[in-house]
């Protein structure tokens, strides 16, 4: 017997499938899906988050000096003698630790790049900006699960789909 679910797909198919709706499922909070693609994402959410609540304050903040372009009024970059003309600034910037940074990129490997259209910018590209999901485990989820030991989803049914009688549920974040 195998350890997973097929859902009657193949492999590079079922992978791709479980990624996206793992990503939309961290990204909204909640989603609405199948009862056996819910408990398959389920298995890929929690390990994340599981990760996310381990490795969660695993960091340390340095302050470093960049060179930053200096602005005009308008918010344009000032030349002089057709140079743009730099300022030092400090910065202060979190630093990973190997173990968090190997956590980072075992979650990209899951998570799909997202990006998000502010609801008065609706239909303008350049005003989409890109959602960084790890960040988002790291500091806003795995902060609220910090006490809680496995559970971090919730599966509620909600009844019989229309066209194949599939049973759908919610699957959400606790």
């Amino acid at each position: 017997m195998a350890g997973y679910r097929k859902l009657g797909r193949t492999s590079n198919q079922r992978k791709a499938l479980l990624r996206n709706q793992v990503t939309a499922l961290l990204d909204n909070g909640k989603i609405r899906t199948t009862e056996s693609k819910a408990k398959e994402i389920r298995r890929i959410t929690e390990g994340l988050i599981a990760l996310a609540v381990k490795e969660k304050d695993n960091y340390e903040t340095v302050t470093v000096q960049a060179k930053v372009a200096r602005k005009d009024k308008d918010g344009k970059r000032v030349k002089e003698d057709g140079k743009v003309v730099f300022d030092t600034v400090e910065k202060t910037i979190k630093k990973d630790s190997p173990s968090r940074l190997h956590a980072r990129r075992q979650m990209l490997k899951v998570l799909y790049p997202v990006t998000a259209v502010p609801e008065e910018a609706a239909g303008k590209k350049a005003a989409t900006k890109k959602v960084d999901l790890t960040d988002k485990l790291f500091t806003e989820i795995a902060p609220k699960y910090a006490d809680r030991n496995g559970g971090y989803t919730r599966i509620v049914k909600i009844g019989q789909r229309k066209g194949d009688a599939a049973m759908e549920v919610l699957i959400e974040l606790v």
